[in-house]
């Protein structure tokens, strides 16, 4: 399955504390998509098959490439996040049918789904990385603050290496040396240092209130990719799909498996809609 590129029209939304860029694709209803720290490139190919017969949101979180700040040593966290999905739902017309929230934006679906119930039916929380729910919480803390002394400290490659160990990634150096080493654009070195000093400990620490998501109008599901297996995004997925009472749904792929086989998975998502 594929899908021709759709029309996409882009605007910028004021928030208080930032400028928002997104896209829309397609008509019927709204389908958003969103991640954090990847930006709304990530997202294109799934819009395009999902746009053939609903609206598709896509957006780049604050800080992020498009997205601009006031104050760049804010924290981005996971409650500014979730506001300003629901401000730009709001903004188009919203509320949603379905809102997919992918890594650090699995996170700010779930936050979503407590403070902001009416503004989607369903989200989509898949693979979120959080250390709350796990039994080694306190251990995740520790080595994540050393990653994040590691980037401060000029090591970007080391951090990264931290990153993929916490994440149980295995993944060469020299792997790590092509994507992250060499000549790389300023675009590509200011939006790291957002991810790792402003978006990642707020993101990965954050503690969902089961309770609340139990209780919210919002349906959430919880997913999982296919090969994720053992990863800490799996573990940490299950944990919190016993917690709240529901099975895990598998999605094809890995953790970026939307941007990995967006065909398989747009099929997938289109049985939760």
């Amino acid at each position: 399955m594929t899908a021709s590129p759709a029309t996409v029209t882009t605007g910028m939304l004021d928030v208080p504390g930032a400028r928002l860029y997104y896209e829309l694709r397609g008509s019927g209803p709204l389908v958003v998509l969103v991640a954090a720290p990847m930006d709304a490139d990530a997202f294109a190919p799934l819009a395009d098959l999902l746009a053939t017969d609903r609206t598709v949101l896509t957006t780049d979180p604050r800080g992020i490439r498009r997205s601009t700040v006031d104050d760049p040593e804010a924290d981005v966290t996971v409650e500014v996040r979730a506001d300003d999905v629901a401000r730009l739902v709001a903004h188009v017309g919203g509320p949603a049918d379905l809102v997919l929230g992918s890594s650090g934006g699995a996170v700010t679906v779930l936050d979503l789904a407590t403070r902001h119930p009416g503004v989607a039916a369903t989200v989509v929380a898949h693979e979120p990385p959080l250390h709350a729910p796990l039994p080694d919480d306190a251990d995740l803390a520790a080595r994540t603050r050393r990653m994040i002394e590691t980037h401060e400290g000029g090591d970007s490659i080391g951090a990264w290496q931290q990153f993929m160990e916490i994440a149980d990634i295995p993944i060469p150096p020299e792997a790590l040396e092509q994507m992250f080493g060499g000549e790389r654009s300023a675009q590509d070195v200011a939006d790291e240092r957002v991810q790792f000093s402003h978006m990642l400990w707020p993101t990965v620490r954050y503690r969902p209130d089961v309770d609340a998501l139990r209780a919210s109008a919002t349906r959430v599901v919880v997913g999982i990719g296919e090969e994720s297996a053992g990863q800490l995004c799996d573990r940490s997925s299950r944990a919190l799909a016993a917690q709240l009472g529901v099975e895990p749904v598998l999605f094809p792929s890995d953790h970026v498996g939307f941007a990995e086989d967006p065909p398989a998975f747009a099929t997938r998502l289109r049985t939760l809609l």
